[in-house]
């Protein structure tokens, strides 16, 4: 069946994303959402046989799936990949406490590097990564296809890529209540997994596998909801609200919030979580030109071999 090709780049609002990854930097540790999805990630690691000898773990801290990690391939080498250099900083001061974070990596202390520093070679890494593992961030770029088009450069033939993101049906009860208020979206649009199977097959990927499932997080108030939202990032829609809102806003969003109560008077949003993986099959050999013999020659050549033959 043919494949779509993927789509153009999708437009996120840069200050909202930068201020997300300003925020990550200064957080104590990562999204609770976060780390449960790791883990949830990590059990479908059961399903690979490969035993990866390296494994770059992109946007690390953020990710927050080291211990998950670290339990599956202990011995392997571990490469971070950071997006800023404060994002980077503060995953060098996470390894360097507590000691037994460290030491659940057998081998040695991983490596941590800026995003943009990833190519072939790089350090821990020579001949590329057998895993590359991105949790929760995939949804946070403006280019996906060209970011798997760097992953493949970057992994070993038959290494492979494992990744989760958030879908399309995330806050879809906020959404509706935007609607219902004449208010702009209240997040970017997410990359359906059926798109995202048809970007990892155009950039060189093979048999990707996705899945998805809906979480509900529930919240005995409005202004805990937004306590939790703000963790888990921004509103990177470019059609957002401009500038600040004013506190009376924010007074009558608490009120609206409201109504996303359950019956037993909590309230909820669901979240659509996105999980892939997919393999770096070894390069196809291109058959050469065609050959073509003329009739003539093609019968002269019958008749030599009978010749032969009988000689």
């Amino acid at each position: 069946m043919a494949r779509h090709p993927p789509q153009p780049q999708r437009a996120l609002h840069a200050a909202a994303i930068d201020a997300v990854l300003r925020r990550a930097a200064r957080a104590a540790q990562p999204p609770w959402l976060h780390e449960e999805v790791a883990r949830r990630m990590g059990e479908r690691l059961s399903v690979i046989r490969l035993q990866p000898q390296s494994l770059i773990d992109w946007w690390g801290f953020s990710g927050a799936s080291s211990d998950v990690l670290a339990a599956a391939y202990p011995k392997a080498r571990r490469v971070v990949v950071e997006p800023t250099p404060a994002l980077l900083e503060r995953s060098l001061r996470a390894l360097r406490a507590p000691w037994w974070r460290v030491r659940r990596w057998r081998n040695h202390k991983p490596d941590v590097l800026l995003d943009g520093a990833c190519l072939p070679g790089m350090a821990g890494v020579p001949s590329g990564a057998s895993l590359i593992w991105s949790n929760m961030m995939l949804h946070s770029q403006t280019d996906p296809p060209a970011l798997f088009a760097r992953w493949h450069e970057l992994l070993q033939t038959d290494g492979f890529v494992m990744f989760s993101c958030l879908g399309p049906g995330t806050l879809a009860e906020l959404r509706r209540l935007y609607t219902q208020l004449g208010w702009p979206a209240p997040a970017a649009d997410f990359i359906d997994m059926h798109d995202l199977g048809d970007m990892l097959v155009h950039a060189g990927f093979a048999d990707p596998v996705l899945d998805q499932e809906t979480l509900t997080l529930h919240w005995a108030s409005a202004a805990a909801l937004l306590a939790e939202l703000r963790t888990l990032g921004a509103n990177a829609a470019p059609g957002r609200f401009a500038g600040l809102r004013t506190p009376r806003w924010r007074e009558r969003l608490l009120h609206e919030l409201e109504s996303l109560a359950g019956p037993d008077g909590r309230l909820r949003l669901s979240f659509e979580v996105a999980y892939g993986h997919a393999f770096k099959a070894a390069p196809r050999v291109r058959s050469g030109e065609p050959t073509t013999v003329p009739l003539d020659a093609m019968r002269a050549m019958v008749r030599s071999r009978k010749a032969a033959r009988g000689a």
